[in-house]
């Protein structure tokens, strides 16, 4: 006779996740502040910023949890959260 109501616990994680995220990307010099949807890919998002830091695309990459970010991608495939953090890096050509 004693349920505890258990039934109710599942739809307590559904309701939280809005369409939209707000994504810092930072280069160490640099942060801006991006709002975009979970679906959108990473392409505009990528390409705007280099366009505001006078980068090209090319040159840099983008890291999220310390793998590389595709311009495909978009937050869902990345698990990316509200507020979580993309890194920007030189890109580095050469070696021995």
């Amino acid at each position: 006779m004693s349920d505890g109501g258990s039934s109710n616990v599942q739809n307590s994680e559904e309701p939280q996740q809005s369409e939209h995220l707000n994504i810092k990307v930072t280069d160490n010099n640099n942060e801006v502040f991006f709002k975009i949807k979970r679906t959108a890919q990473l392409k505009e998002l990528i390409d705007t910023f280099c366009d505001r830091q006078g980068k090209s695309p090319a040159s840099v990459r983008f890291l999220f949890d310390g793998q590389r970010v595709q311009p495909t991608d978009n937050p869902d495939t990345l698990e990316m959260q509200d507020g979580d953090t993309l890194e920007v890096h030189q890109e580095q050509i050469g070696g021995c």
